[in-house]
């Protein structure tokens, strides 16, 4: 997804065990890959079309921020704030609606620009540390992970969460490894720690403390605390991070302790938590999050699967700063998985934070106990990819040229339908709401479940057409009238349009 150079700084050239070259055949494969990756996303970012629930549901929050003006409270719908998580990804998708126009592309550009965020982070860290051939096949390893990519331009908090777990992890590690910029790095830390404040809230400095307390313990470095810049650190999150929260409170009272006490421990440890006011809980069986975990890495979690029979006989062969180092990864890449593992209500993409740490210590790994990459591993990782890519982009073409193929869950080509008799048609969902098309009908979209609606259409002055699930469309559609036709099915609905032609006849 980013084009990125192979050369490194000898200035920072390190010679820790496990290192390997790439050849340039190498290298141009893995460039050429992270191009063509970069270009499949883009593409993506303007076919696939926004589906109910989260993304859409997301995607039009921002959309009423950048219609309403108030940058300060999302709204989940007019006048009704949206306290389940901070703004932070919401104003990302709201500035690129503001820039770019309301759209796929301007709801996503911003979440997509965080995602290449994370990966210069980690390409930069591990050329550091372990050089620039093992950056770039982290990041090409990364870049291709089922979740990672998936999410990398989706809309929704976690991925710019990510960011911020990111920058903190790598500024303790840093900050910790005696660089002359010890103390810079220190306050990125904090700066890490605000962005994850501010896009999903204290769930990401639960998450860094679960990874950073055992490994501290582990390695007996406690005593470089002292050296930590805290005053500082500590100042510089509180001026990112509380002045939007006192305000939220303020403007919208009882914002905090539905935040911190629903979102934050009756979301997680409540089975069907029935106090959310925004949709319902994911219940799912404890522990379940190690499953999405492997799964979210795909096709790469199955690489770890050929380190096992070796793994073992070089364990004690790894010490000092390698120690350390292999170390810090693990605890990274569970340290979320922990954190879920008594979760009841929980979704694959909980697993996202530990997947930068977990594509640089599979890396890492391999190179400690494979080392040289042969021929084999080559083929493989080139199958790898390839698959990735080539199921992403059956799935991109699907979702622009045969939308209902892919999800029916997303109803920019009813709206679309609708909007090709009247622009200013007034289309009337029955049944329940749905995000995808208050997005697309620009908030112009209405929802009932009563017959009597439809007896205002005659005299609105509009033309109304009316979207019914199929289950119930031979039950609803007589309440209409003469006037309406089917204009098509459009996947679990069909749309009725109002003829005024016949209307007037009559």
């Amino acid at each position: 997804m980013v084009a990125i150079d192979p050369k490194f700084d000898t200035a920072v050239r390190h010679e820790p065990a496990g290192r390997f070259a790439l050849t340039r055949g190498d290298q141009r494969f893995l460039l050429f890959a992270l191009g063509a990756l970069f270009a499949l996303r883009l593409l993506a970012m303007f076919w696939w079309p926004f589906t109910d629930s989260t993304e859409a549901r997301y995607a039009e929050i921002a959309r009423k921020m950048v219609e309403t003006g108030n940058w300060v409270t999302p709204q989940f719908d007019y006048g009704v704030p949206f306290w389940g998580k901070p703004p932070l990804h919401t104003w990302l998708s709201a500035l690129g609606m503001k820039i770019f126009g309301v759209g796929t592309f301007g709801a996503r550009v911003f979440i997509f620009a965080a995602s290449l965020g994370v990966l210069s982070l980690i390409f930069t860290w591990v050329r550091q540390h372990r050089g620039a051939d093992q950056a770039l096949v982290v990041t090409t390893v990364l870049t291709s992970s089922l979740m990672f990519f998936g999410a990398s331009a989706f809309v929704m908090t976690d991925m710019v969460m990510v960011l911020g777990t990111t920058l903190s992890m790598i500024g303790f590690y840093n900050s910790l490894s005696h660089s002359p910029a010890r103390n810079a790095w220190g306050r990125w830390f904090f700066v890490g720690i605000a962005i994850g404040l501010l896009a999903k809230g204290p769930v990401a400095l639960v998450i860094l403390m679960i990874a950073l307390v055992p490994w501290l313990a582990l390695t007996g470095r406690w005593r470089e605390l002292h050296g930590f810049p805290w005053l500082s650190g500590l100042l510089i999150a509180a001026a990112l991070t509380l002045p939007w929260y006192i305000l939220a409170e303020i403007k919208t009272p009882g914002f905090l302790r539905y935040f911190l006490v629903g979102e934050h421990f009756q979301r997680f440890v409540v089975p069907g938590w029935q106090g959310d006011l925004y949709g319902s809980g994911h219940q799912q069986p404890k522990g379940l999050i190690w499953l999405y975990a492997s799964a979210t890495f795909l096709p790469w979690s199955l690489f770890f699967l050929a380190l096992l029979p070796r793994a073992g006989s070089c364990v004690n062969e790894i010490t000092g700063s390698d120690r350390d180092w292999h170390s810090y990864l693990a605890l990274w890449v569970v340290a979320p998985l922990i954190l879920f593992t008594p979760a009841a209500n929980i979704l694959p993409a909980y697993a996202l934070p530990g997947l930068p740490a977990a594509a640089v210590l599979l890396v890492s790994l391999w190179a400690q106990v494979r080392g040289q990459p042969g021929c084999w591993i080559r083929r493989a990782t080139a199958v790898a990819i390839g698959l990735v890519g080539a199921a992403f982009l059956t799935v991109t073409i699907l979702a622009r040229y045969q939308p209902e193929s892919v999800t029916n869950r997303s109803e920019r080509a009813l709206v679309v339908a609708a909007q090709s008799y009247d622009l200013d048609v007034q289309i009337t969902y029955w049944g329940g709401r749905s995000f995808s098309a208050e997005f697309y009908t620009r908030g112009r979209v209405k929802f009932t479940e009563r017959t009597a609606t439809f007896d205002i259409f005659a005299d609105n002055g509009l033309r109304d057409a009316v979207a019914i699930p199929r289950a119930v469309a031979s039950e609803i559609a007589p309440y209409l009238g003469p006037r309406f036709g089917p204009a098509g099915r459009f996947g679990h609905r069909i749309l009725f349009v109002e003829d005024l032609d016949q209307g007037e006849a009559s």
